[in-house]
């Protein structure tokens, strides 16, 4: 009988290049049992690299991969029992749903594979799981994308993986499908207790989804958290400006003052270091006033609405221009002058 306790992957010091292309360079990461985590980050920082060299269908340069305990390197993609969820759903045409979920319990070496009655009992709990058991005679071209996605992950489920592994899994479906399929994915996780792994570029998906998120930029992890770790605290600048939808002006840190261009902000300088650095700060957390009443101050150049939030284009009084989300009651029009003070904000070097 299987063991069911989830297992947990470690990876240490994984470097891999293509050409002069440095994919990875010296990732740790450990997940742990049970886990859903988000590789998160925009395209060619990695994630898919080190989602492939985990799943055993590319290999590092050099670092080790461990699979509670085990040395993975020396198994191949087989022997590590991993479940793959590609992003266009790679299903057979010619087959039915039934036939697609089952093809990976029909390949099984004859000492494992199960016989016809308990194939057809594992494809129709499956079926049941995703809750698609009625379209199991149905070809992959008479149905939706959704329903498509959630066929491929009960085949990968079929085999009983010991990880799951998802690249980009609802990159291809429109936003209101996906937003729908993240809830989902996020409950069956919790029923089924694999330890999961999934890619992804979307913030909004990884914040919602997993447990912990790698943010990752040019082949290196810049932080790992809870989806409020990396939104409320980012690390660095790059976490900071990828995730939410952050105003990011250029300052300069001199004698315990911020300065934008020669303007001096009122704003704490406490244990920053000297010289050039980024502010940072949430367009939600800029608070709007009167004139002369901010760290900064601007001209209204135009409003938008967006339900209870107006979003409004503000041209600084030193020419830089930010977009803010204000409350819709403070009823920002074209042509108001405003001052605004970041309720929180973040500096860094650089």
């Amino acid at each position: 009988m299987k063991d069911k306790t989830p297992v947990t992957i470690e990876v240490r010091n994984l470097v891999k290049t293509f050409g002069s292309f440095k994919a990875l360079d010296g990732v740790d990461l450990k997940v742990d049992g049970g886990e859903l985590v988000a590789l998160l980050g925009p395209s060619g920082s990695g994630k898919t690299t080190l989602l492939r060299i985990v799943a055993g269908l590319d290999w590092p340069d050099s670092g080790e991969v461990f699979i509670s305990g085990e040395d993975a390197l020396a198994q191949g993609a087989r022997e590590r029992h991993v479940g793959f969820v590609f992003q266009h759903y790679a299903l057979f045409r010619h087959m039915t749903v039934f036939e697609n979920v089952a093809f990976g319990l029909r390949v099984q070496p004859r000492a494992v594979r199960k016989d016809e009655a308990g194939i057809r009992a594992r494809v129709k709990e499956l079926l049941d799981l995703v809750q698609l058991d009625w379209l199991s005679d149905r070809y992959p071209s008479q149905l939706s994308g959704g329903q498509r996605q959630r066929i491929a992950l009960a085949r990968a489920l079929a085999i009983e993986p010991r990880i799951l592994l998802l690249d980009e899994p609802f990159g291809a479906l429109d936003a209101k499908v996906r937003k729908e399929l993240r809830r989902w994915l996020r409950s069956l996780h919790h029923e089924i207790n694999v330890t999961s792994i999934f890619v992804t570029h979307d913030q909004e998906e990884a914040l919602e989804v997993a447990n912990r998120v790698v943010v990752m930029d040019k082949g290196r992890i810049e932080q790992i958290g809870s989806p409020d770790d990396v939104y409320e605290t980012p690390a660095t600048a790059f976490v900071h400006g990828f995730i939410g939808e952050s105003i990011e002006l250029p300052v300069h840190v001199d004698g315990g003052v911020i300065r934008l261009g020669d303007r001096p902000l009122q704003l704490a300088a406490d244990g920053l270091a000297p010289g050039a650095s980024k502010l940072f700060v949430r367009r939600h957390d800029m608070l709007v006033g009167p004139p002369g009443t901010g760290a900064f101050e601007g001209a209204v150049q135009h409003v938008r609405n967006f339900g209870p939030v107006q979003r409004a284009e503000v041209a600084l009084s030193g020419g830089e221009t930010i977009e803010i989300d204000a409350p819709r009651d403070r009823e920002l029009r074209a042509g108001d002058t405003i001052g605004l003070n970041p309720r929180r904000y973040r500096i860094f070097a650089g």
